[in-house]
Formats: structure tokens, sequence, C-alpha cells
């Protein structure tokens, strides 16, 4: 039986890639292993989101081929993406690679591999030929189907409906690596939950690389409508309807949106849907309008709070969570003033934070007037201190509140075994004891538990399983 080892680095689009291609191989009778244990074949999924990422990619390329200079070494996803957009492939080369494969022929890794490891053998040099597959995803492509992964925790599954985005933030590179906006067939993902309900999955969430362009590439031109922005048939909540009605489906989780997709129709829709989770994760950026302009990102701050405005008029306290960039080039003190000030008004009850990272060849490289790296590690240190504030009264609002609950995982916790899993806030709480996973209760969410991050709540009185 071979052995094939895998990494993946970035988004939850690439590890939900990844865990369809390792069930590939899977099938196809390979053994899987760490990646830090000896291989045939080492298969690298890479993220170019930021230069450092790239870097990462390279050195776990490096890596590999030193673990077993005679393993095939395959490296798939945005980084090679982006090289091929750059004409830099033959650094791939260089690199000590035998496979580079882009972001619309994973699902042909396997064979590609199996036809390295023959070449490998049979050649006198025991070296293949260093061969791609990478499409120009500037023109318009079908969605690659991959198929579907199995449930490794039997209860959350991450399912992909979408790739590709037509937003072109200034700041980014995943329009380049990704291509323009593709939607799979909501049939195939109605299709793919059932098999992962039979398997026990509880909790789906939508992943892709701009979930709330969903089924606009469905909708010809003459038909589109420029007054609803994000108008597709179906879509995204259409398409959470049509899984709500997957039996064994208890969660739905939409992944990260785009703010403008928050009008009141869409908020009432998906607010009816009772299996769609009151967690919303709205990427901001930055909540000065000026400085999202220069960002490309399309609305104002004023939209966006009016966005969460909706939310909480139909969501009793959603958890609303966010992404924030500081330091992005021509931020003045002010800007990030505004940015602070508007964080704490909107009442995040989660916030990832992220310096600003100059990424080559997009158009915030050739803005005027960037901040020092000092400056964007300070700024990125108060957003810090101010999301665990955010966070803490979050948490604090509902300590005494009733919770649906669906358990992960056991854990020893100073000495206590307790099962974790998630509110449907996802918010994480423990139960004392050890509970299967897919248990679904409900329970008060009594106090707080240290055990070395914030946000482990113990649900403890009134539990009755459900």
């Amino acid at each position: 039986m071979p052995k094939a080892a895998f990494h993946n680095l970035g988004c939850k689009v690439n590890a939900t890639e990844l865990e369809t291609v390792m069930e590939q191989f899977r099938r196809a009778g390979y053994e899987l292993v760490p990646f830090d244990e000896p291989a045939d074949v080492y298969v690298v999924n890479t993220c170019t989101v930021t230069n450092i990422a790239d870097r990462k990619s390279r050195q776990m390329l490096h890596r590999a081929r030193r673990e077993n200079p005679q393993a095939v070494v395959a490296a798939m996803g945005c980084y090679v993406q982006n090289e091929k957009k750059n004409e830099q492939t033959s650094r791939l080369a260089e690199d000590g690679i035998d496979l580079a494969v882009g972001n619309d022929h994973k699902g042909e890794l396997l064979a590609l591999v199996e036809e390295a490891l023959a070449a490998r053998a049979a050649s006198p040099s025991g070296t293949p030929a260093f061969t791609e597959r990478i499409t120009d995803l500037t023109r318009k492509t079908p969605f690659e189907e991959l198929g579907s992964a199995r449930v490794r925790t039997h209860t959350r599954a991450f399912v992909k409906i979408e790739d590709g985005c037509n937003q072109f933030c200034s700041y980014c590179a995943i329009p380049y690596a990704r291509g323009r906006v593709r939607s799979r067939d909501p049939q195939a993902i109605v299709e793919e939950v059932r098999v992962l309900a039979a398997q026990g999955a509880k909790e789906i969430v939508f992943s892709g690389i701009h979930i709330s362009s969903y089924g606009t590439d469905f909708v010809p031109p003459e038909r589109r409508r420029n007054d609803i922005p994000f108008y597709g048939e179906p879509g995204l909540a259409d398409l959470a309807d049509m899984v709500a009605a997957v039996p064994g489906i208890e969660r739905i989780r939409l992944g990260s949106l785009e703010p403008r997709i928050l009008t009141e129709a869409f908020v009432k829709q998906i607010a009816a849907n009772p299996k769609v989770c009151p967690q919303f994760h709205l990427s901001l950026q930055s909540g000065c309008t000026e400085t999202l302009r220069r960002m490309n990102r399309h609305y104002t701050a004023e939209e966006f709070a009016e966005g969460c405005r909706l939310l909480r008029a139909y969501y009793d306290d959603p958890a609303l969570t966010t992404d924030v960039i500081a330091g992005f080039p021509g931020e003045t003190k002010e800007e990030f003033a505004a940015t602070r000030a508007f964080v704490k008004e909107i009442g995040f009850a989660r916030m990832h934070i992220f310096p600003f990272s100059l990424r080559k060849g997009t158009a915030a490289e050739r803005l005027p007037d960037h901040v020092s790296t000092k400056d964007k590690t300070v700024r990125a240190a108060l957003l810090a201190d101010e999301n665990r504030k955010l966070a803490a009264a979050y948490e604090e609002r509902h300590l005494g509140k009733e919770a649906e609950w669906l358990a992960e995982e056991t854990v020893t916790l100073d000495g206590r075994v307790m099962t974790v899993g998630c509110t449907r806030e996802y918010l994480r709480a423990a139960v004392p004891g050890r509970l299967a996973p897919n248990t679904v209760i409900r329970g008060v969410l009594k106090e707080s538990v240290a055990d070395g991050e914030s946000g482990l709540l113990l649900l403890r009185s009134g539990m009755d399983e459900i």
C-alpha cells in the first residue's frame, strides 16, 4: 500500500478541497500518513493570500523533498496558480517538485500522481519529468466537481458551493489565483449534503471564495437586476432552504458574507429558515469609509452598520464576527481611530485582526503613504485588545441564557472529563462528562471555564437531550 502525506495552507476552502482529494487517495488504496513521516507521495495545498503564505508554501515543498528525495512531490492551489500568472512556474520546478496543479485541476491530481510514480519506477534516473496542469482562470471556466469527503468530526461538514471572486479588492490577489465566480450546481450540493448527513453530519457550513455571489453566474445578462446585489436563481438564501430540507441536517452556517448581501429581503428569508445559525461572519476590513474606498470594498461604513442593524432586527443578539486590516496604505491616525470606534459601536462577538501585508501585483502596492511596520503592529495590538473586550462582553451577555449545543469531542480539563461543542451562536461550551458526538442538548450557559483560551463556557443546568 503506497503512503501519501498531505499538508494544507490557507483558508477553509483549501481545507475542504484537500479533504476531498485525500478521500480520493484513500479510496484508491493509499495509506494516509502525517506529513512529517516517510511517504511515497507528498501533496502541499498552497496559499498565496500574503507573501508570507507564498514563503510557507515553498518551505513545505522543500521539507517534503528533504523528507524523501525519492518521493513524488506535488504542489497544488493558489500559490501555484499565481506563479503561473506571473510566468514563474519554472521556479516551481527548481523547487524540486514533480507536479504543479492549479485551482481547476485538483480532481486530476490522483491520476497525475500515479503517472509520476509509474514514470519514476520506469526511469533509469528515477526522476519523472516536471508536469503542470494550470488553466488561465481569467477566462470563463466551469465549476470543478471534486466529490465528497468523509465527515471526520461527525458533527460539522464544510461544503464548497462556489469558487472565484469578481470583487477585486485592491489588496487581494485571490481573484487572480481563483478566477471569476463559478457556482456549483445546487443539485450536486444537495446530493453531497445527503451523503454527509448519512455519515452523521448534523451541521453544514457553506464554503467558497465569495459565497454571497452564489448563483449570480446562473442568471443571463439580460435578466440580471442592478437593484439587487448578488442576484442569483437560486441564490444563497434559496440554497440554504434547499439544504435545510435534507433529513438529518440540524444546522446551516453561511460562512463569510459580503456585507452588501444583507438586504431586508435576504435577511427576512434566512431568518425564516430555523436551521440557519444566528452567527454571521461579515468581512469589514475597515470601519472608515475613506479607507474602504481605497480598498475598493464597494460599501461604506454606514451601509455595513445598516446590514448589522437588519440582522439584529430579525435575530435575538446574533453573533456578528468580522475581519479587520490594521495599517492599510494611507490609513491616518484619524482613520484608524474611526475604525476602532466603529468596531466598538457595532459590538462584534469576535474579530480576526490582520496587520496589512503587501501583496505584489495588487493595486494596493501602488498606493502612496504606506504605514510603517511599527505602526501596523501597534494598531493591530490595539484592535486585538478591543477584540478581547468585545468577545468577553458577548459571552457574558449569554451567561444565564438557554442555548442549543452540539457535542463535538471529549477532552480533559483540570483533571475533569468534559465534552466540548458549540452553540448555534458558535460559542464554545463544555458539558461535564462524556457525551457522544452529535448529541444535541439544550441547557443554560452558567460560567466560564479556564482552558487556556477565551470562549469556553460551561453548559450546566436544565439539560435536556433533544
